[in-house]
């Protein structure tokens, strides 16, 4: 196969950031990608309705013109998060989703949860009115090893949340362990899992051997090779449980390469490229286009999009090392293979 037509995909996870780097970022998912759920953990982040539509419009405002491209707003879900806001917040319009980060899992996660019991009634209003709970499933305690926070996570807060709020539709966000792939494929309608493109690529070594290649660091933090193999198998089954959410996170060079380098993998120009490869190498083409365009839009209960996107197989396409943006370099994962697949029409 050197040709395949996809319908036009959709990133369940996406970091568009603020500012100079919104203006930067915003073109490169644009290009490709119909809709995104949007990523709420600004500086301050965003927490109401008004809130998720003041951003809503400077993402807008960033779109390139003649594009179709569509936010999905998300709340960040605090412990002081008013459940009737977060409703009308959906009735509007306004937003699709709220995110569950636990304080202090990763970038902007300070006003995080820390006693699930506050949130329970937010909870149980975004069951009974089908608000879907995105989740960063990694606990933070000091005596779990970080290789390890996923597995306790699902055991000590995920599965309790889970029964103590039937019917609550959760998306277990960038999983990547056998654990995360093994308790999404047996949570039934309720329970999608979306997994990252550099999930599906590197495993810690990358990270790790030879030197710390920074560009690699992300959060959750790569695993085993075991653990990639299973996201692999996840993502190219047919399962819909599992979609793409890419949890594309631009850092500058600056704040990825210092003595403690922020954490986020920059993935949203190339991604597309990267997935065919891993894909046709796992001989499963005609798999993409569930994981990447329509296994997401079924789970939110969205249709899937109308338009489409082709691939050729080609010549290796270069994609730019690194993109220059307001606040400075930022640099574009680079999978350590050739990319024979080309966006030749989107």
């Amino acid at each position: 196969m050197t040709e395949i037509t996809l319908r036009r995909p959709d990133d369940w996870h996406l970091h568009l950031r603020d500012g100079a780097m919104l203006q930067a970022v915003t073109p490169e998912t644009a290009r490709h990608f119909g809709r995104a759920i949007i990523m709420p953990n600004l500086v301050p982040p965003v927490v109401t309705g008004a809130d998720a539509a003041a951003y809503r419009s400077r993402i807008m405002a960033a779109v390139p013109e003649g594009s179709g491209f569509t936010p999905l707003m998300t709340l960040y879900l605090t412990e002081q998060t008013d459940p009737a806001d977060v409703v009308k917040a959906k009735q509007d319009g306004l937003i699709t989703a709220l995110k569950l980060y636990p304080a202090g899992a990763t970038t902007n996660s300070a006003s995080g949860v820390r006693d699930f019991d506050k949130v329970r009634p937010v909870l149980e209003a975004m069951a009974e009115h089908g608000i879907p709970l995105c989740v960063h499933g990694e606990v933070v305690d000091g005596d779990v090893d970080i290789f390890d926070r996923e597995a306790v996570f699902i055991d000590r807060v995920l599965d309790p949340i889970r029964r103590a709020t039937p019917g609550l539709k959760v998306v277990m966000e960038h999983i990547t362990t056998k654990d995360g792939v093994d308790y999404a494929r047996a949570g039934g309608d309720t329970l999608g899992a979306t997994i990252t493109t550099h999930h599906l690529v590197i495993n810690r070594n990358h990270i790790l051997v030879g030197g710390i290649k920074p560009h690699y660091y992300c959060l959750p933090v790569a695993k085993r090779e075991t653990h990639r193999a299973a996201l692999v198998e996840a993502a190219t089954s047919g399962d819909p449980s599992f979609f793409l959410g890419t949890d594309s996170a631009p850092h500058t060079d600056p704040n990825k390469e210092s003595a403690c380098g922020c954490a986020g993998c920059f993935t949203a120009p190339n991604t597309m490229s990267i997935l065919a490869e891993v894909f046709e190498k796992a001989g499963a083409l005609d798999k993409l286009e569930g994981f990447t365009s329509l296994n997401g839009p079924a789970f939110y209960g969205l249709p899937a999009n109308e338009d489409h996107i082709t691939l050729t197989k080609g010549e290796p396409v270069s994609y730019p090392a690194k993109i220059d943006t307001g606040d400075g370099p930022l640099t574009v994962f680079e999978p350590g293979f050739p990319l024979h697949w080309h966006v030749t029409e989107a």
